[in-house]
C-alpha cells in the first residue's frame, strides 16, 4: 500500500462515527449492511450516514453495491490487509 492510500483510510476513519460504522460492516462479513441499518444501529439520520459511508467509499475501505433501492456496504478486506501491512512496517518486525 502507498502512504497516500494508507493516509486517506486512516483520515476516513479518524472520526468516530465512520469508525463505528466502518466497525460494523466489518463484521457484518460478506452481506455487507445497507445504509438504513448502518443509521439506525448508530443512531444517526440516513442522510449523515451516507455522507460518511461515501468518505469511507471514497477512500477505497468499504464498497458500494446497489440492490433494488438499497445500497449495501461491504469492507474491502485486501484494503484492510493492506493497511495493516502498512503499519507493521514501523514496528520494526516486518
Amino acid at each position: 500500500m502507498e502512504s497516500e492510500s494508507a493516509i486517506a483510510a486512516m483520515g476516513a476513519l479518524a472520526q468516530p462515527t465512520r469508525l463505528e460504522a466502518y466497525g460494523l460492516i466489518v463484521k457484518a462479513g460478506g452481506d455487507g449492511l445497507p445504509v438504513g441499518e448502518l443509521a439506525r444501529l448508530l443512531d444517526v439520520r440516513q442522510n449523515s450516514m451516507s455522507t460518511h459511508l461515501t468518505i469511507l467509499a471514497r477512500a477505497g475501505i468499504i464498497t458500494p453495491e446497489r440492490r433494488s433501492r438499497s445500497i449495501i456496504y461491504r469492507a474491502d478486506q485486501d484494503v484492510l490487509r493492506s493497511l495493516i501491512g502498512f503499519l507493521s512496517k514501523f514496528s520494526g518486525n516486518e
